[in-house]
């Protein structure tokens, strides 16, 4: 159990999978990451709390859809090895969850239903799957308190990671900066997030 008795805490990890972190879209800043994302998944498990991973997932037809088109990558094909979690991190008794957009109203339907106390959201890529959840959830869920561990993210590149950050600190979701170990909430608007 977490340390407040009777409190339900959510991890959503958001697509830590093969094609992101060293396939067709893979980069430094997600390889980086990894240790740092099966720490807290590990965390999450030793507290008796859940866990829910989502993947992107899309299908042979990728080329001609609008993402398709914008990003002429094909990645995460369902059924592929890019489309799988990286196998450095474990899924043993969590909830996977196929979304075939960037953001989902599903998934936020589905969280919902848990009727969780907090939620916290880690994974890739910051600046699209990362924060579009992360508002939808905040939209969905005014009330519940949404955490982004930023030192458990990452972005397309550190520019747009950093604006991604600023977006959902902007839409009051609270942002945990493993760098220094505390919570940047509403209360500290005027401080900036360290880079470090």
């Amino acid at each position: 159990m977490t340390e407040d008795a009777g409190m339900r805490r959510l991890l959503i990890v958001v697509d830590m999978q093969n094609d992101f972190i060293d396939g067709t879209l893979g980069t430094p800043q997600a390889r980086r990451i990894l240790p740092s994302v099966k720490a807290k998944i590990d965390e999450y498990k030793e507290n008796g709390d859940d866990v829910l991973f989502t993947r992107d997932t899309h299908r042979d037809d990728y080329p001609e859809t609008q993402e398709g088109a914008l990003l002429p990558i094909v990645h995460c094909i369902e059924g592929t090895y890019g489309h799988r979690i990286s196998e450095d991190l474990d899924t043993c008794d969590c909830t996977l969850f196929d979304k075939p957009t960037f953001g989902s109203l599903q998934l936020a339907e589905h969280v919902a239903a848990g009727n969780y106390d907090e939620i916290e959201l880690c994974g890739l890529c910051t600046d699209i799957c990362v924060v579009s959840n992360a508002i939808i959830l905040k939209a969905r869920l005014p009330e519940t308190k949404i955490i982004v561990d930023a030192g458990c993210c990452a972005g397309t590149d550190e520019k747009n990671h950093m604006a991604a950050l600023l977006t959902m600190k902007a839409c009051q979701l609270d942002l945990l900066n493993n760098d220094q170990h505390r919570v940047l909430g509403n209360s500290e608007r005027s401080k900036t997030i360290d880079k470090g």
